[in-house]
C-alpha cells in the first residue's frame, strides 16, 4: 500500500504479554471492522508463545506487523514503539487498545468516527453511557479515585485519563515530543492526556463498556500505581528537579547494594 493510502488508514497498536488466549481472535476481530485498520503487535518476548503465534498471523495477513522486544519492558515503551512504527510507515493514525478484549473491536469505528472534529479520542467508561463490567469493586474505586486525583492534580477536562482505548492523530504525536516522555508503565497513559490537553489538541470520548479481562492474568502491580501518583506529581509540579531527584535516589541505592 501506498504512503498516500496509509494516510488514511489506522495502525491499532496491541502490547502484548502472555496472551496466547486472546490476540488470534482479537486480531481477527480488529480485521473484521468496517474501516482501514492495520495492526501492529509489540510482544515482550512473551513465554507462553504469544510472540509466534502474532508471527503466525503476520505471515497470514500484510495488513499485520509484530515488533519483537526482548524482554517485559513496560507498557509505555511499547506503545512508543508502536508510535515509531506509524510515524516511520506513515499512516494517518495510531491507536493503541489492550489484547484482552477490555477493550471491543466494534467500537473502533465510532472511535475513528470522533477523528472527524478531534485530534485524540478516548473510549471512556465515565462519559454518559459508558461504564464497565466484570470488575470487583476495589478495582473500581481504584480506577474512579486514580481519575478524579488526576483530573483534580492536572486540571485535565477529560473524564477518563488512565484510559488506554485511543485514537491519536500522526500530527498529535510528531507535536507532543514522544522521544521526551519520562513515564512508562500505566502512568504512560497520564502523561500523553496532560500534553495532550496542555498543547490545545481536541480530546473527545467515545462511551464504552469496559470489560474486564476474562482470560489471563491482569497486568496492573502496586509498583505501577506508585508510578502513577509519581507521574501526577512531577507533571503537577513540573517546576521541580524530579529527574535529578530520581537519579540520585537510584544511585544512593546503587551504593548501598553494591557494599
Amino acid at each position: 500500500m501506498s504512503d498516500m493510502a496509509l494516510g488514511q488508514v489506522a495502525l491499532t497498536i496491541v502490547p502484548t504479554y502472555n496472551e496466547v488466549e486472546n490476540i488470534e481472535r482479537l486480531v481477527t476481530e480488529i480485521l473484521e471492522q468496517p474501516v482501514s485498520l492495520h495492526v501492529v503487535i509489540v510482544d515482550d518476548n512473551s513465554p507462553d508463545g504469544t510472540g509466534q503465534v502474532a508471527d503466525m498471523l503476520a505471515a497470514r495477513s500484510e495488513r499485520v506487523q509484530v515488533i519483537h522486544r526482548p524482554g517485559k519492558l513496560g507498557l509505555g515503551t511499547a506503545y512508543l514503539a508502536g508510535f515509531g512504527r506509524a510515524l516511520e510507515r506513515g499512516y494517518g493514525y495510531a491507536i493503541t487498545m489492550d489484547a484482552d478484549f477490555s477493550h471491543n473491536p466494534r467500537y473502533l469505528p465510532g472511535l475513528l468516527a470522533l477523528m472527524d472534529g478531534h485530534d485524540v479520542a478516548i473510549g471512556s467508561r465515565y462519559v454518559q453511557e459508558g461504564g464497565s463490567t466484570g470488575c470487583t469493586l476495589p478495582r473500581v474505586l481504584l480506577s474512579r479515585g486514580a481519575n478524579a486525583f488526576a483530573k483534580f492534580m492536572l486540571g485535565l477536562k477529560t473524564h477518563d485519563c488512565t484510559a488506554g482505548f485511543r485514537c491519536y492523530k500522526a500530527g498529535v504525536l510528531r507535536a507532543i515530543e514522544l522521544e521526551s516522555i519520562f513515564s512508562s508503565g500505566y502512568s504512560f497513559l497520564v502523561e500523553m492526556v496532560t500534553r495532550c490537553e496542555r498543547r490545545g489538541f481536541a480530546v473527545g470520548e467515545l462511551p464504552i463498556i469496559f470489560d474486564n479481562r476474562r482470560l489471563g492474568k491482569s497486568k496492573v502491580s502496586r509498583v505501577e500505581i506508585l508510578k502513577s501518583v509519581y507521574t501526577i506529581f512531577r507533571l503537577r509540579f513540573s517546576w521541580l528537579p524530579w529527574d535529578r531527584w530520581l537519579a540520585a535516589y537510584r544511585r544512593r541505592r546503587h551504593a548501598s547494594g553494591s557494599r
